[in-house]
C-alpha cells in the first residue's frame, strides 16, 4: 500500500478508503490509485482485512442446494448472485447431492471460513447442531424446505398445494387410473408432493391404488424405467403426475420410446427447458425458483444487516401451465 502511495502521490489513509470502496473518496483520487495499484500489480489481501474488521464481517455468503447443475437450482443461483451483488456481497455456492455427510462438510468449510450467512437447500431432518452457529453471529435462511430442530427463517413453494392442483387438473379431464412417480421419501418436498397427490384423489373419491405408486426415483433413467415398467405391465394407468423435473423427463423419454406420448396424459411438478416445444408440450406445475432465490436473499440480507426480528416462513405459490400433455382425454371416457 505504501508504494501504491508513492506512486499515485496521495496519502495511506486515501490508498485505504480507495482499496475498501469508501464512497467519499473524490473520483480523480480513486482513478490515480487504481491506476497505481495495477500499475504495480496490488491486490488487497481481503482475508487479513477481514480479520482487521471490528464487525468480523467478510461480505461473503453460502449457498448450498441439491445440484448447482440442475434449471432449478441454477435459477436460484442466478437470484440470489443478483441480490448479493447488489449488497456488495460474494457468494460461494455448493451441492449437496442429497446426502448428508457432504451438507454437513461443505455447510463446516463454509463456516469455518466465516461466511455472514448461509442459504441451505437442506438434505437433512435434524438441525440442532446448528444453533451454536446462529448463536455465533451466522445468519441461516433455509429455502425448498422447511427447517426442522431449528428456528430460522424459510423460503418454500406450495408443494402440497401445487401437486393438489396439477392431479386435480388430470381428473378434470377425465382421468380415473393417475399414477404418481416421485422422488426419495425421505425428502420432505418428496412427501408433500405426493400428500397432495392422495388429497387431489381424496377430494375426488378415488382410491389409491399401490401398484401406480413409484417412490425413490432420483435420476432421468429410474424415471424412465419406472414409466415404461408401469405401461406396459398389468392394468397400466392412463395418466401420469411426476413429483420432479428430472422425474418428468424420464417419463416422456418412455413415452416417446413407446409411441405413447399423444395417449397418455402428463403433468408434471417443476418446469423444465424445452417443454414448451414437445409436441405435446409437457403441462406443469410450476415452481417461481428466480423469486424464491430472491426473497431468501434479500431475507438472509437482512438478517447479516441487524435484522433480529421473529423467523419468518413465506410460502410462494405455483403456477400450472397447460401445454397439452396435461389435457389429453382418457381413451376410455369416463361415464
Amino acid at each position: 500500500m505504501r508504494d501504491v502511495e508513492a506512486l499515485a502521490g496521495v496519502g495511506l489513509k486515501t490508498v485505504s478508503r480507495v482499496v475498501n470502496d469508501v464512497p467519499t473518496v473524490a473520483p480523480d483520487l480513486v482513478e490515480r490509485v487504481r491506476a497505481a495499484a495495477d500499475k504495480l500489480g496490488y491486490r488487497p489481501n481481503l482475508t487479513a482485512s477481514n480479520l482487521r474488521r471490528g464487525d468480523g464481517r467478510t461480505h461473503t455468503i453460502g449457498l448450498l442446494v441439491e445440484n448447482v447443475g440442475n434449471p432449478f437450482s441454477a435459477a436460484v443461483h442466478r437470484a440470489v448472485e443478483d441480490v448479493a451483488r447488489r449488497h456488495g456481497l460474494f457468494v460461494l455456492a455448493g451441492s449437496l447431492d442429497e446426502d448428508r455427510d457432504r451438507e454437513y462438510d461443505l455447510l463446516r468449510a463454509m463456516i469455518d471460513r466465516r461466511v455472514d450467512g448461509v442459504l441451505l437447500a437442506p438434505a437433512g431432518d435434524d438441525y440442532r447442531h446448528l444453533v451454536t452457529e446462529q448463536q455465533a453471529g451466522t445468519s441461516i435462511v433455509f429455502i425448498y424446505r422447511r427447517p426442522a430442530s431449528l428456528v430460522a427463517d424459510c423460503v418454500v413453494s406450495d408443494n402440497r398445494g401445487g401437486a393438489a392442483a396439477g392431479v386435480r387438473h388430470l381428473i378434470a379431464h377425465g382421468h380415473r387410473s393417475i399414477a404418481y412417480l416421485g422422488d426419495r421419501s425421505s425428502i420432505a418436498t418428496a412427501r408433500e408432493r405426493y400428500a397432495g397427490y392422495t388429497d387431489a384423489l381424496a377430494g375426488a373419491g378415488l382410491a389409491i391404488t399401490p401398484h401406480w405408486v413409484r417412490h425413490g426415483l432420483h435420476s432421468v433413467d429410474e424415471a424412465r424405467v419406472a414409466t415404461l415398467e408401469l405401461l406396459t405391465g398389468e392394468h397400466p394407468p392412463e395418466a401420469l403426475f411426476t413429483g420432479q423435473n428430472l422425474v418428468t423427463i424420464g417419463a416422456v423419454r418412455a413415452l416417446y420410446e413407446l409411441g405413447r406420448e399423444s395417449t397418455t396424459a402428463l403433468v408434471g411438478f417443476d418446469d423444465f427447458l424445452l417443454a414448451d416445444v414437445l409436441r405435446p408440450g409437457v403441462t406443469v406445475v410450476a415452481q417461481q425458483p428466480y423469486e424464491i432465490g430472491r426473497l431468501a436473499a434479500e431475507r438472509l440480507h437482512a438478517r447479516i444487516a441487524g435484522d433480529d426480528s421473529l423467523p419468518q416462513a413465506v410460502v410462494i405459490d405455483t403456477v400450472l401451465i397447460e401445454r397439452g400433455s396435461g389435457e389429453i382425454p382418457p381413451s376410455t371416457p369416463v361415464r
